[in-house]
C-alpha cells in the first residue's frame, strides 16, 4: 500500500502550492525556529514547519474556512496592547483577520500541512494515556498549581492574553504535542518566552486530559 494515494498526493501538491505563494511571507514553512529574541519578536505568524506534528487535521479543514483568532493579542502581545491604566486590554485595530480558504483549498492546505513532520523524535518520546479528569482538578492543576491561566484563556473571557488561548486546544492540538510542549516549550521553540515548569508526568497527563475535556467547553 502506497504511503499517499494519487488523489491525496494531488492534495498536497496543490496545498504546497496554496501556501508557498500566499502563506510563507508569514509562517515558516521550513525551519528552524527562531534563534534570537529579536527573529522571535519578529515572527509574524506561528511556526508551521511542525504542523503535522501538532494539529488535528480535521480542526484545520474547518478552520481554515472560518478563521477565529488563536492568540487574543496577536503572534506578539506587546504590539497588540493599548497603553493606559487599564492592562490587558488589545488594541484591536492592530490586529489583522486571517483570510479564509474556500473549503477545496482548506483540503488541500491541511493535507500538505499534515506533511510537516519536524520534531517527530520529540513526539515519539511522548504517550497520553487515555483517561479523563474532573474540571474542577483539572482547573487547579491548570490555574492554581502551575499558573497557566496568567497568560492562557481556559474560556472567552477568563485567563491571560500573551499566549493562544486554550479552550479549543483539545480539539486543534494532538494530544502528543500537547505533552511534549507542555514537557520542554524550549525544544520546540528555542526563544520563546513560556517556562519550562519541568512538569512531571503526572501532571502533564492531568493537563492534556483537561484540555481535551475542555474542547468547545467553559470550566466555570
Amino acid at each position: 500500500m502506497s504511503a499517499l494515494s494519487p488523489a491525496h498526493a494531488d492534495d498536497v501538491s496543490a496545498g504546497m502550492g496554496i501556501l508557498q505563494n500566499r502563506c510563507a511571507s508569514c509562517h515558516n514553512l521550513t525551519g528552524p525556529a527562531p534563534k534570537t529574541l529579536k527573529a522571535l519578536w519578529a515572527r509574524k505568524a506561528p511556526d508551521l514547519f511542525y504542523a503535522g506534528n501538532k494539529f488535528q487535521k480535521s480542526w484545520l479543514i474547518s478552520w481554515l474556512q472560518k478563521p477565529v483568532r488563536i492568540r487574543p493579542a496577536g503572534e506578539f502581545y506587546a504590539d497588540h496592547i493599548k497603553p493606559g491604566p487599564v492592562h490587558d486590554e488589545v488594541d484591536e485595530s492592530t490586529l489583522k483577520p486571517h483570510m479564509a480558504l474556500t473549503k477545496e483549498d482548506a483540503v488541500q492546505v491541511a493535507a500538505a500541512l499534515m506533511t510537516l513532520k519536524a520534531h517527530s523524535d520529540l513526539i515519539a518520546k511522548e504517550h497520553v494515556t487515555p483517561g479523563s479528569i474532573s474540571k474542577t482538578m483539572g482547573k487547579m492543576v491548570f490555574d492554581k498549581f502551575l499558573g497557566c491561566i496568567a497568560c492562557h484563556r481556559i474560556s472567552p473571557n477568563y485567563g491571560g492574553l500573551s499566549g493562544p488561548e486554550l479552550y479549543t486546544a483539545g480539539e486543534r492540538l494532538q494530544p502528543a504535542f500537547m505533552a511534549s510542549y507542555i514537557r520542554s516549550p524550549q525544544s520546540w521553540d528555542p526563544k520563546i518566552w513560556m517556562p519550562n515548569k519541568h512538569v512531571n508526568d503526572a501532571r502533564i497527563q492531568q493537563l492534556v486530559h483537561y484540555l481535551e475535556a475542555m474542547k468547545g467547553g467553559n470550566p466555570q
